[in-house]
């Protein structure tokens, strides 16, 4: 229950005990589950971390796609996931100034933005973790099933892909774009939030968006990254790559961070969907904690959303050596220090070419 709410309820309490009705008796005492002290906290936290972790975004994924097109083919498959991922970022990116600015004051921006940064918002957020995905199983192709996948990877079939994860996202975000709304707050002033519609009406939608999150978008992505990067592990450990430990040991952070960072987030997405479920609003002290965890754990979900283009191509050999010529380039005195030299040859096996690429 929001302070709004708890404010309606105590006012509506107080007319009704002020009746001249003398058999009305107040029987129970109401205890009030403020939520100031957890919004203090979001409005000294999130302007900060949205802050960062858009210059990150912007510096990170810019310095990606700049590599890409100085260096790279934009139409391997590769680069046309990668590309998507990119665009995915800056676009939840370019949502996180609105919020920003929101949690330091209230939405000044108007209803059409309300709708537009809150679709936006989720359209990339939705769209990243796909696309993450979906880089996943494209590399597990490579490596895991290298000569029949020779056939399948055309660039036709990577637009394709890319086509079904916008779509999916938007699709999943169209409910932002309906129940977002400007409302007046007694506390916060203008707020962008879902109104509009009936309290059961919001509960059940927004229950929608929980397990939606929980199922399509976490527990589905954790267990295609975990079975491709045990399976490309497998193979890797049955070649004769000299640098396999080096690959296994990328692979084990890749699985890691992308662990650490998305399964906080997604337990108290789910903890938050049981409540609702539940119909019980539980001691005021356990929804707090909720709250809390949900600002802590949201944030470092998103941070990871926004530099996964950077971790998942930096960590490979191949854009190691473009940053170096790149550096080396804009900086001439660091030519010394650093090697320019090209990648040793490529291997005949074009299974042994993908798993190079770590």
């Amino acid at each position: 229950m929001s302070d709004d709410d708890n404010y309606l309820a105590f006012k509506e309490m107080y007319e009704a005990s002020s009746s001249t009705d003398p058999s009305y008796v107040l029987h129970e005492t109401v205890e009030l589950c403020s939520k100031q002290a957890v919004n203090e906290f979001g409005a000294r936290l999130i302007p900060v971390f949205y802050s960062t972790i858009f210059l990150l975004s912007y510096l990170g994924n810019g310095l990606v796609l700049f590599i890409i097109y100085k260096f790279e083919k934009l139409n391997t498959v590769t680069n046309i996931f990668l590309l998507n991922l990119v665009l995915s970022n800056l676009l939840f990116a370019s949502s996180l100034p609105f919020w920003a600015t929101y949690h330091l004051s209230e939405w000044i921006f108007g209803v059409a933005l309300c709708k537009m940064v809150s679709s936006a918002y989720f359209i990339g957020f939705y769209s990243s973790i796909l696309f993450l995905t979906l880089m996943t199983f494209d590399r597990y192709l490579a490596v895991v099933h290298a000569v029949a996948a020779t056939k399948s990877r055309k660039k036709a079939y990577a637009i394709t892909a890319s086509v079904a994860v916008w779509c999916i996202s938007i699709v999943a975000s169209v409910k932002e774009l309906v129940f977002q709304n400007v409302g007046k707050s007694v506390f916060y002033g203008l707020t962008c939030e879902e109104l509009g519609y009936s309290e059961s009406t919001i509960e059940r939608w927004r229950l929608v968006t929980y397990y939606q999150q929980f199922l399509l978008f976490f527990l589905l992505p954790l267990t295609v990254v975990m079975y491709c990067y045990i399976s490309i592990t497998i193979r890797i450990l049955s070649t004769r790559i000299k640098e396999k430990c080096r690959a296994i040991k990328v692979i084990f952070f890749i699985i890691f961070t992308f662990s650490a960072c998305w399964t906080p987030y997604n337990i108290v997405i789910l903890l938050r969907a049981l409540q609702v479920t539940s119909k019980e609003e539980g001691l005021c002290s356990d929804s707090k904690s909720l709250d809390y965890a949900l600002y802590v754990t949201r944030n470092i979900a998103y941070l990871y959303c926004c530099i996964s283009p950077v971790l998942y191509t930096f960590v490979g050999k191949k854009f190691q050596s473009h940053f170096r010529r790149l550096m080396a380039k804009k900086i001439p005195c660091l030519k010394r220090h650093m090697s320019t030299s090209s990648q040793s040859s490529r291997s005949t096996s074009q299974r042994t070419h993908s798993a190079h690429e770590y």
